[in-house]
């Protein structure tokens, strides 16, 4: 048996020997990277906001913030992506409230100020946590933006396919975990990645099951999740269906590069899929 057999053997017998610690372990080294320290919150922005604590579905206790807008537009469940905390995205916040949306932000668990530790199946839990406190505050799916830039993406599709909201939104969204693998490190994941990584992550597996309008918002100059990916997810998506991508933006910079035609993309969305009742369409044109 040559060197690099014996090596391979003993990698994977050392991987087999407690296989879903250990898997779990490299998803955190790989995938996930948290940070628990809270920079700022919306306050140094000048926003108003509700801290908030609530229960995974699993009864983890989670953390997040709750940004009121205006009554008659939806609210958007903003499911951030793989690294850092709601903190890093205070900017974002204040532009979606300048949409006139309600937000809830909040941190999956081992993030920010949310207790346990991060897994794909635990984000999903943690997301339908969010979900159930909403609905407690007497918000329905049908009047909720599901948003998820990049692994958020990932979270925020598997609740709209088991939860249909009234529109799904996703940015910098990949096709799977194996499919980033193989893009980036196809040596690596070809000899590792297959059986070392228990997140799976299938976008693409799952996308033509959606039963809601959807948004793909992709920079068109992305190095992390190739262009190609979002053209992938549109194609197999169902419609009410849209994808733009943005010139020249890479995969943290879309809507900062993207400026007013990125966010005309979500006021087209949302005056379409959520429009306002006419007395109030009748009061705004007076003004």
């Amino acid at each position: 048996m040559n060197t690099f057999r014996q090596w391979f053997l003993i990698f994977m017998l050392l991987a087999l020997a407690d296989s879903a610690h250990t898997f779990d372990a490299m998803d955190r080294h790989y995938i996930f990277f948290p940070e628990q320290t809270l920079h700022a919150t919306p306050e140094v922005a000048g926003l108003t906001y509700e801290e908030v604590r609530f229960p995974a579905a699993d009864g983890v206790r989670l953390h997040g913030w709750l940004l009121p807008g205006k009554a008659e537009r939806p609210l958007l469940l903003f499911a951030h992506g793989n690294a850092g905390n709601i903190s890093h995205r205070i900017d974002n916040l204040a532009q979606f409230q300048s949409l006139g949306l309600t937000v809830f932000i909040f941190d999956y668990r081992g993030y920010g100020l949310s207790e346990g530790q991060i897994t794909e199946q635990g984000s999903y839990k943690d997301i339908h946590g969010a979900l159930v406190w909403l609905q407690q505050r007497g918000w329905k799916p049908q009047q909720m933006i599901y948003f998820g830039r990049s692994l958020g993406g990932a979270v925020a599709l598997q609740l709209a396919l088991e939860k249909p909201p009234g529109g799904l939104v996703l940015e910098s969204a990949f096709t799977s975990v194996a499919r980033m693998g193989w893009h980036h490190q196809p040596l690596s994941y070809a000899m590792l990645g297959w059986w070392a990584l228990s997140s799976r992550y299938d976008n693409l597996d799952k996308i033509d099951q959606l039963n809601c309008p959807l948004l793909l918002l992709q920079g068109d100059k992305d190095r992390t999740v190739p262009p190609k990916m979002a053209r992938q997810l549109f194609a197999r998506a169902p419609q009410p269906k849209s994808l733009y991508l943005i010139p020249g933006a890479d995969h943290n910079d879309t809507y900062d590069v993207g400026g007013t035609p990125y966010w005309n993309q979500w006021r087209v969305f949302i005056d379409r899929w959520f429009p306002q009742p006419a007395s109030v369409e009748t009061r705004n044109s007076e003004k």
